[in-house]
């Protein structure tokens, strides 16, 4: 009879423990799906491309990597920093962009065609938060601390400044974050490679935003996928709403080709030195 009491009471206890899981799970859900946007509207946005394998301006050189810089108003963004320092630092100045002008660094992942200028900007200007997911290698971490910048670690979807959001880390085995930018016409989505999936980010961001996308921009990470696969990812683009597309770095000729027959007027040529004002 004993037994049998006692049994009752860890059935009980293993159900109410598992309740409790389940609510708790379900209050997390919540708390990562809800606007993280504020009403904050970007009314002047100037997205500058830096680094790129496509060629744009012909003053300017590309490598294979992606670097833009994003003017919200009065603070720049450096969204990733290409493969080399000398071709990001060599295009800046030859578009006459002042490094001290740049407050934060965002950087999509670890790929060194996204990381490998870093090291080059901070020896100019360390005086900088730099963005990264949390996912990082501590070595990386504290090489950037040495140069005396800021680190902040990116998990869940956070607020960077008014107007200026980021993914958190998406993906499983490569983790990357993209940039969200609040406008006045909708919202703009900058990518890195978009190793997630570029239509996952895209949804991702409507439901942590609840806001309808204008722009998106980067890389999309389709070169060597199927005419099919590309015709279907460009279906899903228009059924999510998105107005214009600008692709570039690892997107791939076939698909910028795709996208173009699709968008038409509302499809942005990309590539090292193109600047998009919103």
């Amino acid at each position: 009879m004993k037994i049998g009491k006692d049994l009752k009471i860890v059935v009980l206890l293993i159900t109410f423990l598992l309740a409790f899981s389940y609510f708790s799970n379900e209050k997390a859900i919540i708390m990562v799906n809800k606007n993280i946007i504020d009403d904050e509207v970007s009314s002047e946005v100037t997205i500058t491309i830096v680094y790129d394998n496509y060629e744009y301006d012909k003053r300017l050189k590309t490598g294979f990597g992606f670097s833009c810089i994003v003017k919200i108003e009065n603070k720049s963004i450096l969204f990733d920093t290409g493969s080399d320092s000398e071709t990001l630092l060599e295009n800046m100045n030859e578009l006459s962009l002042d490094l001290k002008n740049i407050e934060i660094i965002v950087l999509s992942h670890i790929h060194w065609d996204h990381v490998g200028g870093l090291k080059g900007f901070l020896g100019v200007n360390s005086d900088v938060d730099v963005y990264v997911p949390k996912s990082f290698p501590d070595d990386f971490k504290d090489e950037v601390k040495s140069f005396g910048a800021d680190i902040i670690e990116v998990s869940d979807p956070m607020k960077i400044f008014n107007g200026a959001y980021s993914t958190g880390e998406l993906g499983t085995f490569i983790k990357e974050q993209s940039l969200i930018i609040k406008t006045e016409r909708g919202l703009i989505i900058i990518t890195g490679c978009a190793h997630s999936g570029i239509v996952n980010i895209v949804k991702r961001t409507k439901e942590l935003t609840k806001e309808e996308v204008y722009l998106v921009t980067g890389g999309f990470h389709l070169g060597g996928t199927s005419d099919y696969e590309i015709k279907n990812i460009v279906e899903s683009f228009r059924k999510l709403g998105v107005k214009k597309v600008a692709p570039c770095h690892c997107t791939g000729d076939r698909a910028i080709g795709l996208f173009e027959e699709e968008y038409k007027d509302d499809f942005i040529k990309a590539g090292v030195g193109k600047i998009i004002s919103i």
